[in-house]
């Protein structure tokens, strides 16, 4: 991104706002999400970090003649507020003072608020339509993006390889994951499913790609007819040698520009076309109606059917999870050594250098492609900011009297993971005892759980909760997220959460469990782990581990762990010892070994004063 000084945002909004007015604009609404509006975009698709300097992963403006009103929600709260200049953007929560709502106050009669309706969602585009509608204002899609118009060093779009999953990593070819999909259309009498989230798209087709960081998937769009016909648009300059010919018959490839042509093209009266409300441009379901066919709106079966792991899938993330823990092993065995040392030579480790370090652990690893998203490697009170990102140049020291977190992730050949752990080295800070006791339990709450098939996320969040709330404690994240199979860290549709999540949690789903507690200024804590969702004898569903990483247990307050959380770390750590010792050697060796002792005979010292 270019600088994002106060005088370099200040001169983008007079051009913005000079655009605007040439326009006929009065506000113009300006999401996070590119055109597949998903969580990581390319430097091409950040236009609300351009307007605004912010550049979390999840957030919206809106630019009026004489405010800027950036919405996002509690991840981020303190990274907007050092992010973003005083007195020019103003901030907001996205969900406690939604932006459809903030409009709603602001909009006069006559206003004409201007959205891009590619980048847009039906299901925003509905809530502001109703917010404009009840103050006398006019939604209006713009011709072009006014942001792309004012952005003269705007970064070209990616062009990353694109490159066959082989099928042996995929467990079923693409034509039988169409079979099952046109099956899905005919039962629910759909003529056109049109799918624009790139890693429904990468599944279904067995590729992957390289368009955006740390999401090993083409930007591209697709097309399927009830009658077998697919389209596939994206750009074939970017596809490895000898792609083209291993794709099915079925399969046309068209440029990525020609999407909206051709979705015209295929539209006719009363056919009824099926496409997500939440991730699909609404430039999608108003071509729809206005070519006198039937808006589906409903979520893309491609989503469900990506989100149950076939056999083959599960089997490669199960082994990439235990490539993953020898390196977080390797990790946290430098870690928990350097810490002390480094800082009594006046030397201390910094942020930016653990994240390093961790990513180096991980390429010597069979299978390891790159991380799967940026690490978050925090010390002290950055460690309360839950996406907080550590500066190369000037991140703080981990030293013996600070706490430590780190939340990473690696994309494999055979899949993707994701963990967490928080670390201390010396003195804790007041109250931290008995918040990581908490958290620790929170996991192990859900962990345990045994649930009826039916169950969805919202119902079992607060099972998580209770140890916490039992504190009066709590934390501004969900509980847990879907994984993808070397695709997005954050796979939908699955997830735990307070909010309403209706979708069934099924058998072959990839989940993460991540309780936590953020003393802002002082700490963060966070424990993650990721299970796959099996069926027990009983046709009940349980959460199997596929993180095999030592949990600090120095930190706990033994009285208040019931004999079953004892029993479960115990059982815990001597499964990942027996299943991470044979690729240990010398003082990592020696460290696990440690890391993994049972609490009754004494627990592991990872804390080395205090």
């Amino acid at each position: 991104m270019p600088e994002t000084t106060r005088a370099a945002i200040a001169g983008r909004l007079t051009d913005l706002r000079a655009e605007m007015s040439t326009r006929g604009l009065n506000a113009l609404i300006v999401p996070r999400f590119d055109a597949h509006q998903g969580e990581y975009v390319a430097p091409h698709d950040m236009r609300l970090a351009f307007v605004t300097g912010f550049t979390g992963s999840a957030g919206v403006a809106i630019v009026t003649g004489d405010s800027v009103r950036l919405f996002v929600d509690g991840r981020y709260t303190v990274q907007a507020q050092n992010q973003c200049p005083a007195g020019l953007i103003d901030r907001d929560h996205l969900f406690e003072n939604p932006p459809e709502v903030w409009l709603g106050g602001v909009a006069e009669p006559g206003w004409s608020v201007g959205y891009d309706a590619m980048l847009l969602p039906p299901a925003w585009v509905a809530r502001f339509e109703a917010a404009a509608d009840g103050v006398g204002a006019e939604l209006t899609p713009v011709d072009g993006n006014p942001v792309d118009a004012v952005w003269h060093d705007q970064p070209s779009e990616p062009a990353g390889l694109i490159s066959a999953f082989p099928l042996q990593f995929a467990g079923v070819s693409p034509t039988d994951k169409r079979a099952e999909l046109i099956k899905t259309m005919e039962e629910g009498g759909i003529d056109l499913l049109v799918d624009t989230q790139p890693d429904n798209i990468s599944w279904l087709l067995n590729v992957r790609g390289g368009d955006v960081a740390f999401n090993p998937m083409p930007l591209s769009f697709f097309l399927l007819e009830r009658e077998g016909e697919g389209h596939w648009f994206v750009n074939a300059a970017n596809f490895e040698d000898g792609l083209k010919d291993t794709l099915p018959g079925w399969l046309t490839v068209h440029p990525k520009d020609a999407f909206l042509k051709v979705l015209n093209d295929k539209l006719r009266t009363g056919a009824r076309v099926l496409a997500d409300p939440d991730f699909s441009p609404a430039a999608v379901s108003q071509a729809v109606i206005a070519a006198g066919a039937e808006p589906v709106a409903r979520r893309s079966p491609v989503t469900l059917a990506k989100a149950h792991k076939n056999a083959a899938e599960l089997e490669g993330i199960r082994a990439c999870h235990l490539q993953d823990a020898v390196a977080w092993v390797e990790f946290s065995a430098w870690l928990q050594e350097t810490v002390p040392a480094r800082a009594a030579a006046g030397d201390p480790v910094s942020e930016y250098e653990a994240e390093e370090k961790i990513l180096e652990c991980r390429k010597g690893r069979p299978g390891f492609l790159s991380e799967s998203f940026r690490t978050i490697s925090c010390a002290g009170g950055n460690a309360a900011m839950c996406h907080y990102a550590a500066d190369p140049k000037a991140s703080a020291p981990v030293l013996p009297s600070t706490c430590y977190l780190m939340d990473s992730g690696g994309q494999y050949e055979t899949g993707t993971t994701d963990a967490t752990r928080s670390y201390t080295f010396g003195t804790l800070p007041e109250g931290y005892r008995e918040a990581y006791t908490a958290v620790f339990r929170a996991l192990i709450a859900l962990a345990t759980l045994r649930f009826p098939k039916g169950t969805q996320g919202h119902h079992i969040d607060a099972i998580c909760r209770r140890p916490l709330w039992d504190l009066g404690l709590d934390y501004d994240h969900g509980t847990g997220h879907g994984i993808g199979h070397r695709l997005s860290v954050h796979e939908q549709p699955q997830r735990i959460g307070k909010p309403q999540s209706p979708v069934d949690l099924a058998c072959g789903m990839v989940m993460s469990i991540e309780p936590g507690h953020y003393k802002a200024g002082h700490y963060g804590i966070r424990i993650e782990n990721l299970f796959e969702i099996v069926e027990a004898k009983d046709g009940f569903l349980e959460f199997a581990n596929l993180t095999w990483i030592p949990i600090q247990t120095d930190a706990l307050l033994l009285t208040q762990l019931t004999a079953a959380e004892t029993t479960w770390v115990d059982r815990y750590h001597a499964e990942v010892e027996a299943l991470l010792e044979p690729y240990c050697v010398g003082e990592t060796a020696d460290w696990l070994h440690d890391a993994c002792k049972p609490l009754a005979s004494g627990r592991a010292t990872w804390r080395k004063v205090g």
